[in-house]
C-alpha cells in the first residue's frame, strides 16, 4: 500500500492576527491522508473514512504519493528566529 496526501487550492488563508478582509496568502489546504495501491484506491479510502468531505464546499482535490516512512523525514523551519 502507498501513502497519499490529498490537497485542494480552493479556499482562503489569512496570516495569524490579520485584520484584512481579503485573504493575503496563497494556500493549499490538506484534505486528508489515505492509503491505497493506486491513487484511485486511496481516494476511495479517503472518502470511506472521511464521509463528511462530501458535505464540504470543496470540489477539486488532488493528491501526491508520499515516500515510504515520510513521517521520519519531517523538517521544521522558522521564518522568525
Amino acid at each position: 500500500m502507498e501513502n497519499f496526501i490529498f490537497l485542494t487550492d480552493e479556499g482562503y488563508t489569512f496570516q495569524p492576527n490579520s485584520n484584512a478582509e481579503t485573504p493575503d496568502i496563497e494556500n493549499l489546504q490538506v484534505i486528508g491522508f489515505a492509503n491505497g495501491v493506486t491513487a484511485d484506491e486511496a481516494y476511495n479510502n479517503l472518502l470511506a473514512t472521511h464521509t463528511y468531505l462530501k458535505e464540504t464546499s470543496f470540489n477539486q482535490i488532488f493528491c501526491y504519493k508520499l515516500e515510504d516512512r515520510y513521517e521520519d523525514n519531517r523538517r521544521d523551519f522558522y521564518l522568525k528566529l
